[in-house]
């Protein structure tokens, strides 16, 4: 599927319109139900096809932020062969104790995988809890980018993020 043509389906089946609290804090009058697309098997493998080339030459692993990067980070992992590994936003108090499973990570060229990018803020939570147990994270991949500071914010901390689909893609085609 065409990226622009992606961007109209996301757009029509996710774009919803009101008052809704970001995780950042602010308050916008548009909101993408990534889960939409997330639950969609077609619209969902769309997505990972469309992500497959941006994945940077040398990546070892995608690892999926919790909860809406699991999804994108399994249809990403079947286009693009790599193996990957499911992020927590705390490390579990029983079992095995990990904030990641699946595919270990330390010493591993890591690529972060998220939904939705607004303030980059859990990437770059994620980002550092994962270098402090030995992975290297230069990039991050997510479906749409609200452009709304979080490329800038993840550049400061030495994090690249490759957008799919930006806000601005979105309001065009939609």
């Amino acid at each position: 599927m065409e990226t622009v043509d992606l961007a109209a389906a996301i757009a029509a089946r996710c774009r919803l319109s009101g008052s809704f609290v970001l995780r950042s804090g602010r308050t916008a009058t548009e909101y993408f139900d990534k889960y939409q697309f997330e639950a969609d098997p077609v619209l969902l493998d769309a997505v990972g096809a469309g992500l497959a080339p941006l994945v940077p030459a040398g990546t070892e692993v995608l690892a999926g932020l919790e909860m809406g990067g699991i999804a994108v980070v399994v249809a990403l992992a079947r286009h693009a062969g790599l193996p990957c590994a499911f992020v927590r936003k705390a490390a579990k108090p029983y079992g095995t104790r990990r904030l990641a499973e699946g595919t270990d990570l330390a010493g591993r060229r890591v690529l972060l995988v998220e939904d939705v990018v607004t303030s980059g803020g859990q990437i770059a939570i994620s980002a550092a809890e994962l270098r402090q147990a030995g992975a290297v994270i230069e990039h991050a991949v997510c479906v749409i980018d609200r452009q709304e500071g979080g490329t800038e914010a993840l550049a400061a901390e030495g994090i690249t993020l490759h957008p799919l689909l930006t806000r601005d893609l979105l309001d065009a085609a939609g």
